[in-house]
């Protein structure tokens, strides 16, 4: 009975997700690029925490990662490059996870890698499923889904 009665809510299915994972990517790449909000670090510290890790280039990097955490967020949103942006974002987690978060162990509270894992799970959904079919910028602009 619960299949049938959601079956027409289907297309807003990707919509939630592309909210959910944009929305903490945005907020995380805001704070790192602008040292803004509750995950505000700034370009400065994300550089030097990235050169800790070892990381060349570690203050180009760190543009890197704010610009793609922030477009990517932004983008999932409002469903615009969707694909391009779940796979940078994919990216992203995995470098964060095999880098920092694995070592650390599964729980969270210890730094560990199960939010990160979310995320990247959930980018990766996003690369492969697209956009959906709701409340996607992309279509209104050019017509079809990238």
């Amino acid at each position: 009975m619960l299949n049938k009665i959601m079956k027409k809510y289907l297309d807003w299915n990707l919509i939630f997700l592309r909210f959910g994972v944009g929305l903490i990517f945005l907020v995380h790449g805001l704070g790192k690029l602008l040292n803004v909000g509750p995950a505000a670090l700034g370009l400065a510290k994300t550089s030097g925490f990235f050169a800790t890790l070892g990381i060349p280039a570690a203050a180009v990097m760190a543009v890197v990662v704010a610009l793609v955490e922030t477009l990517g967020g932004a983008f999932l949103i409002v469903g615009l490059f969707t694909r391009f942006a779940a796979l940078g974002l994919s990216i992203n987690m995995l470098v964060a996870f095999l880098l920092v978060h694995l070592p650390k162990g599964f729980s969270i509270q210890k730094g560990g890698y199960e939010f990160v894992m979310l995320l990247f799970f959930g980018a990766v959904t996003l690369f492969f499923a697209g956009a959906g079919k709701k409340l996607v910028l992309e279509k209104k602009l050019f017509g079809k889904e990238f």
